[in-house]
């Protein structure tokens, strides 16, 4: 059986995948704007990311008998400044997101809930890996700028990605 604390916790970190997917999918249609595709497809696949790890917490809630509560989502930004813009700030919100997880690890370790332990190395290590991944385009698009063929290749580069 979760505890409390930590039942309200993981429903906090539950509300605030569902955001994560509304801001990649807020940056998706701003590309859409722009005419690139392929950056929207990769925002895209990154909605449907968040989107499943918002179900496995919830399953996780739900198989430990606990009780998930839904909150209300804030509507994510919908004008950005230019790609660049959009993808640091993807990379400052996996950044808080790392940190709302390090916190959720942290509670399962003080609540001896070593289940919520096993669950939370999954997301630690998925965190990594979002990092990693927002941060590569950032240095792509920083190489090629925001004008001209090189935008268009890594465009299309984004557009080509599945979904793992």
């Amino acid at each position: 059986m979760l505890s409390h604390k930590l039942q309200d916790a993981l429903n906090e970190q539950i509300n605030s995948e569902f955001y994560s997917a509304h801001l990649y999918l807020s940056m998706a249609a701003y590309c859409d704007t722009l005419s690139l595709g392929g950056f929207s497809h990769w925002l895209k696949l990154q909605y449907s990311e968040e989107l499943s790890h918002a179900l496995k917490l919830f399953d996780f809630i739900t198989d430990r008998g606990g009780r998930v509560v839904l909150q209300s989502i804030d509507q994510p930004p919908i004008e950005f400044e230019s790609v660049i813009a959009v993808m640091q700030m993807a990379l400052e919100h996996e950044r808080k997101v790392t940190a709302m997880i390090d916190s959720l690890y942290e509670l399962a370790l003080d609540e001896r809930d070593y289940s919520a332990h096993v669950l939370l190395e999954w997301f630690v290590d998925e965190q990594v890996e979002e990092e990693k991944s927002v941060a590569e385009v950032i240095s792509h698009l920083e190489m090629v700028g925001e004008d001209g063929t090189g935008l268009l290749i890594l465009d299309s580069r984004l557009g080509a990605r599945s979904s793992e």
